[in-house]
């Protein structure tokens, strides 16, 4: 399942051939990835904070402009934007197998803002720079326009100015744009480790009401896709193209057609139920349409939700790319930033606390540029383990295999599904989870690590792992309300039958040694009885 995510097969240009994405060999290749986000793209929330006042890029740049001045702040940027993303970042992705990279950018660090087209060379050079990391390394680079002229969003993640999508109002933001992207394909046009171009990112948020209908700016979206892609074409037939839908990239209304041959149709998953459901929406699609499918955005969530969705994304031969691949105290990307001293005074600044005065906000800010390194932040060794289901990862009961032919690896005895709700305090069964922290409801689910897996006499659920490695093991954690005898195989071999009394205990593990393997299938089967899958755990 995993061969055709292989960094081997970085090779030559990417192209769409049906639903699959091949490389310059036409080997099928499923991209996994990163997305660089913060790094020319700043988001307030990735330096610890949500206020309105230290939200995007601007207005970041504002905040540290008053809070250490106008001289120190140009040299912090210059200085971020060297150390942010460094050589040993791509390196560290390669080593944990990823084979592409999203990279972000807002469009001021390559273009001056004012009248007429003209270019930051040094913006460029970043690009140049990581591009040729990403050829050293083998990874496929996509180029993301994050953050359009003008926006294409109308939110704080492209940069605008008054939460309004300009991009699809003002003539200037509408030909910059389009000469933004002119400007790309001819620079890159010969450069097959440019894996693609994403046009827009997120483009068209709910609720935009006031001056417009929000048809009209998804009318606007679809003329820019038309204007757009024919330009590129002039310059370079080569490179695939990644659109997105509107909705933070999750409606598909705009694909009622082919907007090119040489195309991904791309879509964004963030909490959701990470299942079959997750996917079924976009697959309709990629049929209809005969294209492939690329989740170019999805993560901040929990390493088992990380377990169940980009396995099954695989399974389905679709493409994915996590965000982000680094922020600041986290334990869901792979690197976390330390947070400097006298941080939490700077953002208390940002939010109308005092000023920290000069020289301590300066230290603070300039602690932080030392942080930055892949080397000084902290490794989260679980994400990864998750993606890609290596020992240390735990996948939950509910996340197993599809089987093809018949869509789920139980037997499906039962057609109104396996699935078993824990009761909670509340005695309302399944509920969602607490809407206190609103990012805890935002960016994890409503109700999924509440459900477990029930098997009864004559069923089996399988899952998939990798990378196991001579010495590792599993447990299983279940339930065992009235007895049952249970199988685990791995492949074809049995590695233990077992029968289990009516425990005292809730949860019981069993516990299981497993032989090397670059992946492998392990089944769980019940004899007799009835049992509820919690999770499983590879060590």
């Amino acid at each position: 399942m995993f061969e055709q995510t292989a960094r081997s097969r970085v090779n030559g240009f990417l192209r769409a051939e049906g639903r699959t994405v091949v490389n310059g060999n036409g080997e099928e290749i499923i991209l996994t990835g990163w997305g660089l986000g913060n790094w020319l793209l700043p988001e307030g929330y990735m330096w610890l904070t949500h206020h309105g006042r230290f939200d995007r890029p601007h207005r970041i740049e504002a905040v540290i402009r008053e809070l250490a001045g106008a001289d120190y702040a140009e040299r912090f940027w210059t200085s971020f934007r060297e150390r942010y993303i460094t050589r040993e970042d791509i390196r560290l992705m390669a080593e944990l197998g990823y084979n592409s990279v999203r990279i972000p950018f807002g469009w001021r660090v390559l273009m001056e803002e004012g009248p007429g087209l003209h270019w930051k060379e040094e913006g460029f050079a970043l690009l140049d720079r990581c591009l040729d990391w990403c050829e050293e390394f083998g990874l496929y680079a996509f180029l993301d326009l994050h953050g359009a002229p003008g926006g294409q969003t109308g939110a704080n993640i492209d940069d605008c100015v008054d939460d309004v999508p300009r991009l699809y109002t003002d003539e200037d933001s509408w030909t910059k744009a389009i000469g933004l992207w002119k400007e790309l394909a001819r620079r890159y046009r010969d450069r097959w480790i440019v894996g693609g171009y994403d046009l827009l990112n997120e483009p068209v948020r709910p609720g935009l009401m006031p001056d417009y209908h929000p048809h009209y700016y998804v009318q606007r979206l679809v003329e820019f896709y038309e204007e757009v892609i024919p330009a590129i074409r002039a310059i370079d037939s080569r490179h695939m193209l990644s659109v997105e839908g509107h909705h933070w990239a999750t409606d598909p209304a705009i694909f009622f057609k082919r907007y090119d041959d040489n195309m991904v149709v791309h879509f964004h998953r963030y909490a959701c139920m990470p299942g079959i459901e997750a996917y079924r929406t976009y697959l309709e699609v990629s049929e209809r349409l005969n294209q492939p499918l690329w989740l170019g955005e999805t993560g901040e969530n929990r390493t088992e939700w990380f377990a169940a969705m980009y396995p099954l994304a695989v399974s389905l031969g679709i493409g994915f790319n996590l965000w982000p691949w680094k922020k600041m105290q986290c334990d869901n990307s792979p690197l976390s930033i330390l947070k400097p001293d006298g941080w939490d005074e700077l953002l208390a600044y940002a939010a109308g606390g005092p000023h920290p005065g000069f020289e301590r906000a300066r230290k603070s800010l300039d602690s932080f540029l030392d942080l930055l390194a892949a080397e000084r932040c902290t490794t989260n060794p679980a994400v990864t383990a998750a993606v890609f289901r290596r020992p240390g990862c735990r996948v939950r009961g509910t996340d197993f295999d599809q089987l093809p032919g018949k869509g789920v690896s139980f037997s499906g005895r039962r057609p109104e599904g396996n699935l078993y709700g824990f009761r909670c305090d509340t005695g309302m069964g399944i509920v969602p989870l607490s809407a206190e922290p609103w990012r805890k409801e935002f960016f994890f689910d409503s109700g999924w690590d509440r459900l477990v897996l029930e098997l009864t006499e004559g069923e089996f659920a399988a899952y998939t792992f990798t990378s196991v490695g001579e010495g590792s093991s599993l447990t299983v954690d279940l339930e065992c309300p009235a007895g049952a005898a249970l199988t685990l195989h791995q492949e074809e071999r049995e590695l233990l039958r077992t029968s289990l009394p009516v425990g005292e205990a809730p949860i019981v593990s069993v516990k299981a040694e497993l032989v090397a393997a670059a992946e492998t299938v392990i089944r769980l089967s019940v004899r007799s009885g009835r049992i509820r899958l919690h999770a499983i755990s590879l060590h």
